[in-house]
């Protein structure tokens, strides 16, 4: 079976911030690291081929996703892990780098949406925790514990038990989502006392934060998937036969031009932008792609909160108050107008404030303080801050 297996790697404590050149260097290194790579021998001799691997550095580390055939989850982890060991360790300018982790990870809505086309009583456990145990265990569907079936006579009262099973699970997502909040470092989830955004409410606010820390680990996981299905397909979005996650919700007017060297190009900006937001260091958006990013993002976030009955008008609330401290202008919107195709691209509009959007640009910066990841960055643009 074909697993992804994500690798965090990090500094050294104490260690300065990579810069955008050190960035690059690294991200080499890594490449080469892993390309290297062709086969791993995993837990017990058993052997585990590497299909592919993403590379993405950014200033406190690298996240490297490795698609890999192997004969268990478990086996894929250990495998992958002790190799990306390795090549730290086989380069001197990374053998202070840490693996912080390595593993397979599911999401919640992903694994409801598998469960939902299940059925019989080999159906894996709804509950993601269950799910990845059972996993981890090695055990087979004969040993996991179904609900017992409903009794005659008794339906008022399994209702009421059912009713009550998804209040709690509910209420466990609800804090399980609370919880990621913190990481939204560059915000503070809790509302000014007093004044207009007070209104809010602190829990509404922390829910919303929460829900954009666990979209951006859905949203980065779903771009990579994007990408893998562009490079099998050696296609376009506008040409794809596959469903795709997020690169079919971008402006379809440039569809042809979406090819895999685009989705690499969008993933690593997402993965830049998300990072600043949970490293504390953003400080505003850097080009037109981010700004997409951000679309993306919060549609995600909207989505997640939807499907599990906890998007409440303040919740709603607070996330429109998010997006509108970090946009500032929505003229991206007109790439979604087909009636205004081509007016938006005219450099004269720049005359009147407003910033030209072709698809040659979008990873230009705004302006030299602004940051694109070197990986992405157009060739065509100058120097840029490293806010140093």
């Amino acid at each position: 079976m074909t697993y992804v297996v994500t690798v965090d790697m990090c500094l050294p404590d104490g260690a300065d911030e990579l810069d955008a050149l050190q960035q690059v260097g690294a991200s080499a290194l890594l490449e080469h690291g892993f390309d290297a790579v062709e086969a791993i021998e995993g837990p017990g001799g058993v052997e585990v081929d590497v299909l592919e691997t993403i590379v993405a550095v950014h200033p406190r580390g690298s996240i490297v996703k490795v698609f890999v055939h192997a004969s268990s989850l478990e086996t894929a982890e250990d495998a992958v892990g002790s190799v990306a060991a390795e090549v730290l360790e086989r380069s001197e300018l990374l053998a202070d780098w840490v693996v912080e982790s390595s593993e397979v990870k599911l999401h919640i809505d992903l694994t409801r949406e598998s469960l939902a086309a299940a059925d019989g009583p080999d159906a894996p456990p709804s509950d993601l925790r269950a799910r990845r145990a059972r996993h981890t265990a090695g055990t087979g569907p004969g040993d996991t514990t179904h609900p017992a079936p409903r009794l005659d006579g008794a339906d008022d009262e399994s209702a009421e038990d059912d009713a009550s099973a998804d209040d709690e699970e509910q209420a466990d997502l609800e804090a399980q989502i609370r919880a990621l909040a913190p990481r939204l470092i560059s915000f503070d989830p809790r509302p000014p006392e007093g004044g207009e955004a007070a209104a809010i409410g602190s829990e509404a606010a922390e829910l919303a934060a929460g829900a954009l820390v666990y979209a951006a680990e859905v949203l980065i996981d779903e771009l990579y998937d994007d990408v893998q299905t562009l490079a099998d397909e050696e296609t376009n979005v506008a040409e794809c036969r596959a469903e795709l996650w997020h690169l079919a919700e971008l402006p379809p007017r440039y569809g042809l031009a979406y090819d895999e060297l685009f989705a690499r190009r969008f993933l690593v900006t997402a993965i830049a932008l998300t990072t600043r937001f949970t490293d504390g260091s953003f400080r505003e958006l850097g080009c037109l792609a981010e700004e997409l990013v951000l679309k993306l993002l919060l549609q995600q976030a909207h989505s997640t909160l939807d499907l599990y009955g906890l998007l409440g008008d303040d919740v709603a609330e607070a996330l429109g108050r998010f997006a509108d401290e970090v946009y500032e202008d929505t003229d991206f919107e007109w790439l979604y107008d087909d009636a205004r195709d081509g007016v938006d691209e005219d450099p004269a509009l720049a005359g009147a404030g407003i910033t030209p959007t072709a698809i040659g640009t979008w990873f230009t910066p705004f302006d030299d303080d602004r940051y694109v990841h070197p990986y992405a960055v157009d060739e065509e643009a100058g120097p840029q801050s490293t806010h140093d």
